[in-house]
Formats: structure tokens, sequence, C-alpha cells
């Protein structure tokens, strides 16, 4: 595992941190604009949800944009921030129809927590340019992440095409696959608002005899 990181437990063992970190590192300092998030926060995601504690995974496509949103979890946001980003606030609106959970804050620490891996396919981005990075290589290491945490039974929630595409690298076993719309303004009353994912990972998991999540962590 490369010096740099930070404790990633079995995931710095991924191939992944051997073959590709170093040159995205690099690239990443080359780059004048400011990073999102601060690189100190850039895998918060995997430090938080480690390999023998991830049960649910849910894919997000990169950082918020916006300085002082993005802290390493795909969908979260910094507790101060207000207003919430459209498509957190669509979860939420589904979290309360599903389950009638009302939400007080952006921050999804809590449910990482807990074992929920909430991890964007590509992990940094420059200040005000979404999808900025996208062609660094980022994409690899969640299909390692995918394909190392199906190696047991886990929940997989894919919003969108996007996540959807990387199914393929999810191993075969006794998992729950969940595929609906995105979140997102465009797409949440394509499918996603009535799609329950809450409380359908919370069933698939007590049916296991796990700890159900409590999602207003």
């Amino acid at each position: 595992m490369t010096s740099d990181l930070p404790d990633l437990g079995a995931w710095g063992d991924l191939p992944f941190f051997r073959d590709k970190y170093q040159a995205i590192a690099q690239a990443m300092a080359d780059d004048q604009r400011e990073i999102l998030p601060p690189a100190a926060q850039r895998l918060n995601a995997l430090c938080l949800a480690r390999p023998e504690d991830t049960r649910v995974v849910i894919l997000g496509q990169d950082p918020y944009p916006t300085p002082g949103h993005a802290h390493g979890l795909a969908f979260s946001v910094e507790p101060e921030v207000r207003p919430l980003p459209r498509s957190l606030k669509n979860m939420f609106k589904e979290l309360r129809s599903d389950i009638n959970v009302e939400k007080t804050n952006g921050d999804l620490r809590g449910w990482a927590q807990q074992g929920v891996l909430l991890l964007n396919t590509v992990l940094s981005v420059p200040a005000g340019e979404a999808n900025g990075h996208k062609h660094l290589g980022w994409q690899a290491l969640a299909n390692q992440v995918l394909a190392y945490s199906s190696q047991r039974p886990t929940a997989y929630i894919l919003w969108g095409k996007q996540a959807q595409g990387l199914e393929k690298h999810i191993q075969p076993g006794d998992h729950l696959i969940l595929r609906t719309a995105h979140p997102s303004p465009l797409s949440a009353r394509r499918g996603f608002f009535g799609s329950r994912p809450f409380s359908t990972v919370n069933n698939w998991l007590a049916k296991r005899g796990q700890p159900q999540i409590d999602w207003n962590a």
C-alpha cells in the first residue's frame, strides 16, 4: 500500500493502490485548480466503511463541485450545508415517504458507520467543474471495490445508468441488487420516487439476521 494513504484496512490491498493511485495523485498535484474534496477527506468512504463492515453499497458519480459541500462520501454533505443538493433532497423525500424518517441535515457519516459504503466512481473534482476528473482513472477503484465486496452477500443500490453499468463487476452471490432511476431532478420521477430502497434493504438485512440500518443516523 502507498505510504501517504490513510489506514484503509483491507481496501488498501486492492491493486488500484499499487498500480494507479500514485499517477492519479500526481495528476491532482499538478492540477492548478482547487480540487474537492480536500485531500484528507478524499478516501473517507473507504475509511469509514471497511470491507469487513460493509453491508450496503450506494454508488455515486463524482463529488459535489461546490466548495464546502463534498467530504468524501457519495451524496453526503457537511452538516451545515443549506440548501441541500437536489439529488440528496430527493433521497430524503423518498426516505420520508418510504420509512417516515426525517433527516435533519445532509451528513451521511452515520450511515457509513453502520456499514453503508457511499462510494463515488470518481473521487475528486475541480471546484465548479462537475465531471472534470472523469478521465483520471478513478473508476478502476470502484470496479475493484465492487468485485471485492461481492465476495460475500451485500446489498447494492444502483441509481441511474452509470451506476448500473458497473453491475458487471459484482461477482455472483446472494446479493440484493436494486436498480432504479437516479434521484437527480432530471430522472427522480422516472422510477426513483416510490422505489422504497431503504425499507427494501432493511427487510433484506432482517431476513439475513443482521441489524437493520438506522437511516436516521
